[in-house]
């Protein structure tokens, strides 16, 4: 793997810890697709440094089981009008 690669693979991970960003947010601020995030993370994050790989595993967990709820806001904020 390139070491450009694994750099920014080592920044994206501390920042969603650090941040507790979703993908899309993530694929915004490094400038590359949610895709890449997601590959990143999940596959290429587990051969470098499995202990960092555990930490952002147990995020994505917790977006999983979120998900609905911020759905259902954010389709509330889009339909609210004010009067």
């Amino acid at each position: 793997m390139e070491k450009r690669v694994k750099e920014r693979v080592y920044k994206e991970a501390n920042y969603i810890i650090k941040t507790n960003y979703t993908l899309r947010k993530l694929a915004k601020i490094f400038n590359v697709s949610k895709s890449t995030i997601h590959k990143d993370l999940k596959d290429r994050l587990k051969e470098i440094d499995n202990n960092l790989y555990r930490k952002v595993k147990i995020i994505f967990q917790n977006h999983l089981k979120t998900r609905h709820i911020k759905g259902g806001e954010a389709t509330k904020k889009k339909y609210k009008k004010p009067h």
